[in-house]
């Protein structure tokens, strides 16, 4: 009869999995999004959705500038937001208002919370370090959408199972780069080894500090930058705050709080007992 693991033994052994390379893996492939060379063309969606035949989102008018998907979702694996804003770039001449176009996709994390939670092992990490939502295994149950930080990941209203952008991995399998990446025509979104993005993203951060924009930044390139995912596969160049793109400034997987929330859940349990055992000795004295 097998050994039956422990919690603390199934704990370790899931964010091993989620954490660990794979021993198929090849080389960690990922996006880099600059968002200064976006032009909101949408290209990406259009492309994300004919090759993967995703449905449409709806074509109707949401009132928020000239966006009509608003967000990522089941059946929207790259969504271009249009950021209005009544403040001017640094680099702009005149004027009190700029645009800001971002392509946002899930963003394969380092440490994903949606692998660790998932309880059947739909999702898994691939050779190329993407995390991949196995549809055939997936049951709905849900867990990985309350734990993705960044609320990418979603159910279908039609089969209720979770879906999210899989970083074209039928098309990386047959060396090829993904629709998005392909579509765009400012080379926005770029493709490629994973390191080899990093030096070309920071390369570009420190040319526009040069030519006149300080706000530039990185978000998510490397676990030092964002230690609450352990960094990111799909990372971005900003020239304003997170939530402006609408991402969260300090990201961070909900597994890595479980060991705190036990040290507190343990404390307390600690000042409940020594509240008890001074209020018995208490009462016992009080008799004597």
């Amino acid at each position: 009869m097998e050994a039956t693991l422990t919690a603390a033994q199934a704990m370790a052994l899931e964010t091993k999995a989620a954490t660990a390379d794979t021993a198929n893996r090849k080389q960690r492939k990922g996006f880099f999004t600059d968002t200064t060379l976006c032009i909101g063309c949408k290209a990406c969606e259009v492309a994300c959705k004919q090759w993967n035949q995703l449905p449409d989102d709806g074509l109707f008018f949401t009132g928020m500038s000239y966006d009509n998907t608003v967000a990522l979702g089941a059946s929207t694996w790259r969504h271009v937001a249009f950021i209005e804003r009544p403040v001017a770039l640094s680099t702009q001449d005149a004027g009190a208002f700029s645009w800001l176009f971002s392509s946002d996709v899930c963003k394969h994390c380092v440490r994903a919370g949606c692998l660790e939670s998932c309880p059947t092992g739909a999702i898994i990490r691939t050779e190329f370090d993407s995390v991949y939502v196995q549809p055939d295994v997936c049951n709905g149950c849900g867990y990985c959408v309350t734990n993705c930080p960044f609320g990418v990941i979603d159910r279908r209203e039609d089969d209720g199972r979770a879906w999210k952008c899989t970083l074209c991995y039928d098309r990386l399998k047959e060396s090829m780069e993904p629709a998005c990446a392909k579509a765009c025509p400012t080379d926005s979104i770029k493709f490629g080894d994973l390191e080899q993005l990093q030096e070309v993203a920071r390369a570009r951060v420190a040319g526009l500090h040069e030519r006149g924009m300080p706000e530039a930044y990185l978000y998510g390139e490397d676990a030092v930058s964002q230690p609450g995912t352990e960094g990111l596969n799909a990372f971005f160049l900003l020239v304003d705050k997170p939530e402006a793109y609408n991402l969260p400034p300090a990201p961070v997987v909900p597994t890595k709080r479980v060991r705190p929330a036990w040290k507190s859940f343990a404390f307390a349990v600690a000042g409940m007992m020594a509240a008890a055992i001074g209020s018995v000795f208490l009462s016992t004295r009080d008799q004597l």
